[in-house]
């Protein structure tokens, strides 16, 4: 992979890679935020440093 490349030349292959997935539903981001709160939350908290 070359790593020299322009920033418009990055910003057009992200928006081709972003065009061939698939759209997200309100629905479905709300489920995932949901998800990912449930998976978030410990019992034990971590103790800064």
């Amino acid at each position: 992979m070359s790593y020299k490349i322009s920033f418009q030349e990055r910003a057009k292959l992200a928006i081709e890679h972003l065009s061939k997935q698939s759209p997200v539903t309100y629905e479905k981001a709300l489920e995932q935020v949901k998800r990912l709160k449930e998976m978030s939350q410990s019992k034990v908290k971590k103790q800064s440093i």
